[in-house]
C-alpha cells in the first residue's frame, strides 16, 4: 500500500442487512484514487466481499481473523443469518474479543489506518479507536428515525421497557410505539446481565464517535436527521444514502429465470414481489395464510421463500409452501427458494409492489425502484421503518404485523388486490420518492455532496497523519 494514500479501516457487522450497505460505502470510497482500505472480516464472511475485492484489487485488502468462540454461537456460524436476531447479543460480545489482535496488527503495520469506520452494532470499537489513537466513524446501516429512537432507548432502558406505550416527545413528530414494537435488540436487554450490559455500553459508546454516517437521505428522513444533528452537536454527520443503487456484484445470472418470467408480461407495475429478508423463516400456518392470500388476490407475483436449514425446521413445516400451491397459481405466480437478485427484480418495469418485512435495506431498494410497499414488520427496526413508510411518507400500507401473527387470507388478498390494481396512492407516492432518491445520489445531489464531504474529511485525516 502506498504511503501517499490515506489508509482506512472498515469493520462491518456480520449480518446481511449491515454488511451490504457498509460494503456499498466502501465501494464509493474505493472509487476515489486517494484511499487504501483494509476490511476486517472472518473467514466464512469472506465470500460476501468477493465482488468488491475483484472490482478494487489494488485498493482493498482484507484483515482476516478467526471468529471468536462463544458458548451461544455454534462453532461453524459466523453470520447472523444462520441463527437469526436472537444471536445479536452473543455476536456483539464475541466480536469484541478481536480488539487485542487488531491492536497487535496495527502496531506492527508500516502504514497503519488513520481512521476506523465501523458498524453501529460495534460501538465497542470506539474504545478500540481510542487505544489506536485514531478517529472512529459510526456507520448506521439503518435509518435516521431508528437511530433517533434507539439512542434514546439505550440512555434509559428500564424506563422505556416499563411503558406499555412509549412516547418520544423529543423526536420529530412526537412518535409513539407499543413497547413490543421497539427495536427487539433493545427489548432483550436485562439489567445486570453481563452480556446485556456490554451491549448497552457498546451502543452508548456510539455517541462518542468522531463522526457518523447514515444510510438515508434528507427527502426521506429530513426531520429525523435534524434530531440527530441536535443530539450529536457539532460533530460530523453524513447522510449518504441510498447506498446500493449501483451495488457491485449484483450478479443477475443466478436470477435469470425469474427475470425471464417477468419479461413475459406487458403491463407495467402489475407484479407483486414477496420477500422477508435473509433471516425470517416462516411457520407452516404463516406460509399457508400467505399462499392463500396471494392466490385470492388474483395478482401476479414472485414469492421468495427462505429454506429451512435444520431437520427440526423441516419436520415442523417451516418455510413449507402448501402442497399443490404452485400448480394452482401456475402462469400467474412463481415461487423461488433461496437467493434472488432483489435490486434487479424491484427495478423491473412490471414490478409495482413489494410485500416486505420493512428491513432498511429492502426499504431503500423499494424506494429507489419506486414501488409501493405492503408492510409486514416483525422485529428489529421494522416497526419503526413501517411507521415512517406508512404515516410519514405514504408509500406503504400495513398488511400484518408481528413475527408470530397469522394474517387472514381473505383480507390479505383484498389488500394486495387494492394496492396493486392500477395506480394506488401508495404506488403514485412511491414514484415521487424514487425521483427524490435518484436526485439525492445524482452528481450534484444532496447525498453526493455529503459523500464528497466525508471523502474530504477522511483525506484531511491522511494529510494530518503524514504532516
Amino acid at each position: 500500500m502506498s504511503n501517499s494514500k490515506t489508509h482506512i479501516f472498515i469493520f462491518p457487522y456480520p449480518a446481511q442487512g449491515h454488511m451490504l450497505p457498509l460494503l456499498d460505502l466502501t465501494h464509493q470510497l474505493a472509487l476515489q484514487s486517494t484511499f487504501t482500505i483494509t476490511i476486517i472480516v472472518t473467514p466464512k464472511n469472506l465470500p460476501i466481499l468477493t465482488p468488491l475485492l475483484s472490482t478494487h484489487p489494488n485498493t482493498i485488502k482484507t484483515l482476516i481473523f478467526p471468529f471468536p468462540s462463544h458458548p451461544k454461537i455454534p462453532s461453524d456460524v459466523e453470520n447472523l443469518r444462520e441463527i437469526g436476531n436472537p444471536g445479536n447479543y452473543p455476536f456483539i460480545n464475541a466480536l469484541s474479543n478481536l480488539q487485542n489482535p487488531i491492536i497487535q496488527w496495527f502496531n506492527i503495520h508500516h502504514n497503519p489506518p488513520v481512521a476506523l469506520i465501523s458498524d453501529f452494532f460495534l460501538g465497542w470499537t470506539q474504545q478500540l479507536a481510542t487505544q489506536l489513537n485514531i478517529p472512529r466513524i459510526a456507520f448506521y446501516s439503518s435509518g435516521a428515525f431508528l437511530t433517533a429512537v434507539i439512542n434514546r432507548c439505550w440512555r434509559n432502558p428500564l424506563f422505556f421497557q416499563s411503558q406499555e406505550v412509549v412516547e418520544f416527545n423529543e423526536i420529530h413528530g412526537t412518535p409513539s410505539f407499543k413497547r413490543d414494537h421497539l427495536p427487539s435488540l433493545f427489548r432483550r436487554y436485562v439489567e445486570s446481565d453481563p452480556e446485556s450490559e456490554f451491549v448497552k455500553e457498546s451502543f452508548i459508546s456510539n455517541d462518542e464517535s468522531w463522526g457518523f454516517v447514515i444510510n438515508t437521505f434528507s427527502a426521506l428522513e429530513g426531520g429525523y436527521l435534524d434530531n440527530i444533528e441536535g443530539q450529536f452537536g457539532n460533530r460530523r454527520l453524513f447522510a449518504v444514502g441510498p447506498l446500493g443503487y449501483d451495488r457491485v456484484g449484483s450478479d443477475l445470472e443466478d436470477g435469470s429465470d425469474v427475470l425471464r418470467w417477468l419479461d413475459r408480461w406487458d403491463e407495467d407495475g402489475s407484479v407483486l414481489y414477496v420477500c422477508f429478508g435473509s433471516q425470517k423463516l416462516m411457520r407452516r400456518d404463516q406460509m399457508e395464510a400467505l399462499a392463500f392470500g396471494l392466490e385470492r388476490s388474483g395478482i401476479r407475483f414472485v414469492w421468495v421463500v427462505k429454506v429451512p436449514s435444520t431437520v427440526e425446521q423441516i419436520e415442523e413445516g417451516y418455510g413449507l409452501v402448501p402442497e399443490g400451491f404452485e400448480d394452482w397459481v401456475s402462469g400467474r405466480g412463481i415461487v423461488v427458494k433461496g437467493w434472488v437478485p432483489q435490486i434487479a427484480i424491484l427495478g423491473h418495469r412490471v414490478v409495482g409492489g413489494f410485500l416486505s418485512h420493512c428491513g432498511w435495506n429492502s426499504v431503500l431498494e423499494a424506494v429507489v425502484a419506486g414501488v409501493g410497499i405492503l408492510g409486514w414488520p416483525m422485529e428489529a427496526d421494522q416497526f419503526v421503518n413501517a411507521k415512517l413508510l406508512v404515516e410519514d411518507m405514504g408509500v406503504a400500507v400495513r398488511v400484518c404485523e408481528g413475527m408470530d401473527t397469522v394474517p387472514d387470507p381473505n383480507k390479505l388478498g383484498r389488500v394486495i388486490s387494492s394496492i396493486m390494481s392500477g395506480d394506488s396512492p401508495q404506488k403514485k407516492r412511491a414514484k415521487l420518492m424514487k425521483e427524490e432518491a435518484l436526485r439525492a445520489v445524482s452528481k450534484d445531489g444532496v447525498s453526493s455532496k455529503e459523500l464528497n464531504e466525508l471523502v474530504h474529511a477522511l483525506q484531511q485525516l491522511g494529510v494530518k497523519e503524514r504532516s
